[in-house]
């Protein structure tokens, strides 16, 4: 291809209004979890209850649907020519809302902020995925495949193989290999999650050689409140959190939540997030338990779960932690 060829304009492609809906449709599920996660976080609902069982499999999905979205929209914006002004317009704004986002949690919640969220995912996988746009549909899809491949052997096969805690520290971990990944409120990195973007190239490119687009733009005639919604994604996704943590917020102040066991949240949110990391339930109910134990005798618990002390950079607490580890080797 020519230079001359490359900058002339991509054919008009049809409006295709199904793709926003299902954007809005992601949006209903996020916001649904959200004020789950807004729950448990005032005390309404028990400790883990958004980041475990079902719950985790849904917000996986959501992230996981968002991100296929945006490849799909990838190719549709820049094939067979990438716009690059339109691209870094783009890239700009999504990038420019995560930063903000990362400020807003380091300063709310600097113990579990978000360095590496669903935004920041989509902003670095689009750049890798904008390498892609143009290669035949079968690399992005091998691409995905592969990814999801090691991540079945690194969670099932060989657990851990691919993780290593050179990756631990924040300006690596939002690669994804990371051994024991930091705290953080919405954590959606590079890999395995660029997968689901490049199935979204795949299928779109497969959509374009196929010639379905036409088809797929037939589907829905006509806007409706979720395809609205979805047009206007960033916005809302910026905009939802903060309004349905005003509410929570409100609630609790007519109707306060009852009040827990400090020692009982603290095993509940132990073990979730241990099991969550790969661990084995009796393996992580017997390290939290005695962790547990330590943190009560040295009245760190409250102050823990409180946030005026950081538990991964207390000694008191890595001590404990080291060895409640070698008691449970």
């Amino acid at each position: 291809m020519t230079l001359a060829e490359s900058q002339k304009p991509s054919p008009a492609v049809p409006r295709i209004l199904m793709i926003d809906t299902l954007r809005g449709v992601a949006l209903l599920a996020m916001a649904s979890y959200h004020f789950t996660w807004d729950l448990e976080f005032f005390g309404y609902l028990d400790p883990g209850t958004a980041t475990q069982g079902l719950w985790k499999v849904y917000a996986r999905l959501i992230a996981s649907s968002f991100l296929f979205l945006a490849g799909i929209s990838l190719v549709l914006a820049h094939y067979p020519n990438i716009r690059w002004r339109s691209f870094w317009k783009r890239f700009a704004i999504v990038a420019g809302a995560a930063a903000a986002i990362s400020i807003a949690t380091l300063i709310a919640l600097p113990n579990e902020w978000i360095f590496f969220g669903i935004l920041h995912g989509i902003a670095v996988a689009s750049l890798v995925g904008l390498a892609f746009v143009r290669l035949p549909p079968l690399v992005s899809g091998g691409a995905a495949a592969l990814i999801v491949a090691l991540m079945v052997i690194d969670g099932y096969v060989a657990p851990g193989s691919l993780r290593s805690a050179v990756f631990d520290p924040k300006y690596l971990a939002w690669l994804g290999f990371a051994q024991t990944p930091p705290r953080s409120n919405d954590f959606v990195p590079l890999f395995p999650w660029l997968a689901a973007l490049l199935a979204g190239v795949f299928v779109a490119r497969l959509a374009i050689r196929r010639q379905w687009l036409a088809a797929l733009s037939r589907v829905q005639a006509r806007p409706n409140l979720l395809t609205r919604a979805g047009r206007h994604s960033l916005l809302i996704y910026i905009l939802h959190q903060p309004a349905l943590i005003a509410i929570v917020y409100l609630l609790s102040i007519t109707v306060p939540p009852p009040q827990a066991d400090p020692r009982e949240s603290y095993m509940r949110a132990c073990e979730s997030g241990c099991v969550g990391s790969g661990n084995g339930e009796a393996l992580c109910r017997s390290f939290c338990s005695c962790t547990a134990d330590g943190l009560q005798a040295q009245s760190l618990i409250t102050p823990m779960q409180e946030g005026s002390i950081n538990p991964q950079t207390d000694e008191r607490v890595i001590a404990l932690a080291q060895e409640c580890s070698m008691l449970n080797q």
